[in-house]
């Protein structure tokens, strides 16, 4: 994704906060040192050492904390962590590796740690002003403006040349409405760097709470037409013509970010905005659930922002109706294997056949076939799904084909994709979050089934950026909200198998029998199910389910009698 440089500092921080030594010989060891040196330039330098075990004490941890920062940026903060927490056993008073660490915590959802290196940091050197600007991103991010102001404050005191805290202030500002105190922190920002980003891309919305819209667009417009293609921008301007009133421009802009980053939180969200005020609610609902559930543990602050209103309004634009005397059941089903740009899978299709017909067998009254489903055709019928799920108690999705973990982020396969790096996943895929929703508005039982956890087809020759931990096997760890089930054909980390020359898939084969059983509830079904495929691939699979119904009631597929 193409946004503005973020909240926290990375690179910059920790590269402040490490003592100048004597240079030596080698130059890897010198370069590694020089905290002026090009970022990937000292990056491979620490690498070289590392591999080499070249380095001792307070240089390995040195070396430690530049490579714990690469980590960063390609979001494997895992091992991101060991490397950091490894340089601060071999040099504790480095007050940059702690704060590094903080960052890392911060970023993999776990805020009480990152406070604590945060504060860590701050304790060891009071005068340190990049902790207090990163924990000032954690109040940001939590609401608590006053403790975020205060701890920008203290970030300008100790370090006045660093932009991101009057950038930081002037966002507190502008959400306190202090607007005239936050164009004077986007004057002394500009003072600093005249040409970063993040000063007109942030004073637009400023400038739009103030109403005055000539110079927001103008500020808007800048930064678009300086990178035409980054829905920060974009979905600033659409939020100011939000504020403004033309909602048709507002519309027309989530819209153009839509095409291209289908998944975005933001843009959903604002556009369930101008939806619900043209009085379509059932639009509304279907943006808002698009931008509501959350699978990851860390959103930015204007993803979390967004979110939070989605959350908000979604709740306020549900109706509460009673369950049907006799429970509404739908299911959508998808079968991916005629991928165009990797090798297709014979299985899928097949299997979502042998799904549907059970699905039917045990009385669901709309069961929807979709196959092989282009990127675009994939979101139209999950919307269309949507639609269905609102009306049931019970909202089942089922799908077979390629799914993998990239960057921390599930996706799901449409037929077309291309991936020529990791990150063209953003808008080439579709996000499991935009499945959940899918399922979301049903008002009791909400399951999703993935037989998607093969090998990433892609791995072999698409340009690699962000953490492959899991890349090449199957899906991440999640965790649903509450009243959601999510169920893998295999164990998160771990790939599922096709059948080896079988008509059908073991998942899907043993789902399809065990479901048909009557008297087994959900929970009990599912282990049943886990345990067949374990049986039936000689321990090579493992399926494996994730958060559960609503816990005072039992589900049946079928009930018996």
């Amino acid at each position: 994704m193409l946004r503005v440089v973020s909240l926290t500092l990375v690179i910059l921080v920790f590269g402040a906060a490490i003592a100048a030594a004597e240079p030596q010989a080698s130059d890897d060891l010198a370069t590694c040192r020089d905290r002026q040196a090009e970022t990937q330039a000292r990056t491979q330098a620490c690498e070289n050492l590392l591999n080499a075990d070249r380095v001792t004490g307070k240089d390995k941890a040195t070396a430690l904390g530049v490579h714990g920062n690469a980590l960063i940026n390609k979001r494997d903060y895992d091992k991101a962590i060991e490397a950091l927490s490894s340089a601060i056993d071999l040099d504790p008073e480095n007050v940059g590796i702690v704060n590094l660490r903080g960052i890392a915590y911060e970023r993999k959802g776990k805020d009480d740690l990152a406070m604590a290196d945060y504060n860590l940091a701050i304790q060891k050197r009071p005068t340190f002003g990049a902790p207090y600007n990163n924990r000032g991103t954690v109040h940001l991010r939590h609401g608590a403006l006053q403790s975020a102001l205060d701890d920008f404050n203290l970030s300008i005191k100790y370090a006045p040349k660093f932009l991101l805290g009057y950038t930081n202030r002037a966002r507190v500002r502008t959400f306190n409405k202090d607007y005239n105190g936050a164009l004077a922190d986007f004057a002394e920002a500009e003072k600093i760097d005249p040409n970063a980003t993040q000063i007109a891309g942030n004073r637009c919305i400023t400038y739009g709470m103030m109403g005055r819209f000539d110079e927001a667009f103008a500020d808007c417009n800048n930064m678009i037409q300086k990178q035409p293609k980054n829905q920060f921008y974009i979905i600033n301007r659409g939020d100011v013509y939000l504020m403004k009133g033309d909602l048709d421009a507002a519309l027309k802009d989530y819209n153009s970010v839509l095409e291209a980053y289908p998944n975005s939180v933001r843009a959903h969200s604002g556009r369930g905005q101008v939806f619900e005020r043209r009085h379509d609610l059932a639009q509304a609902r279907a943006d808002y659930r698009s931008a509501a559930y959350a699978l990851a543990p860390f959103d930015e602050l204007e993803v979390a922002r967004a979110r939070t209103t989605a959350q908000a309004r979604l709740a306020a634009l549900t109706p509460q109706e009673p369950a049907a005397p006799n429970a509404r059941r739908v299911a959508l089903v998808i079968g991916n294997g005629a991928y165009k740009n990797v090798h297709a899978l014979t299985n899928p299709p097949r299997d979502s056949k042998l799904i549907a017909g059970a699905l039917r067998d045990v009385g669901f009254q709309t069961v929807m076939v979709a196959n092989d489903l282009t990127r675009d055709k994939f979101f139209e019928t999950l919307r269309a799904f949507a639609a269905e799920a609102e009306k049931a108690d019970w909202a089942v999705v089922y799908y077979a084909g390629h799914g993998f973990e990239i960057g921390g982020v599930n996706y799901l396969v449409p037929v077309d994709t291309r991936l020529a790096a990791d990150k063209d996943a953003e808008t080439e895929a579709v996000a499991l979050e935009q499945v959940i929703a899918a399922v979301g508005g049903a008002r009791k039982l909400r399951l999703v089934i993935l037989d998607a956890c093969r090998d990433n087809p892609f791995a072999p020759t698409m340009k690699r950026t962000l953490s492959l931990k899991l890349v090449d096997k199957g899906f991440s760890n999640i965790e649903p909200g509450a009243g959601f089930m999510v169920v893998y054909a295999a164990k998160h980390g771990e790939t599922a198998m096709d059948g080896d020359g079988t008509p059908d898939s073991p998942f899907a084969t043993a789902l399809a029998r065990d479901l048909r059983e009557p008297r087994v509830e959900i929970r009990k079904l599912f282990d049943i199910v886990r345990d067949d495929v374990w049986t039936a691939t000689k321990h090579l699979q493992q399926p494996f389910t994730y958060g559960s119904p609503p816990g005072r009631e039992d589900f049946y597929f079928v009930a018996g009698k």
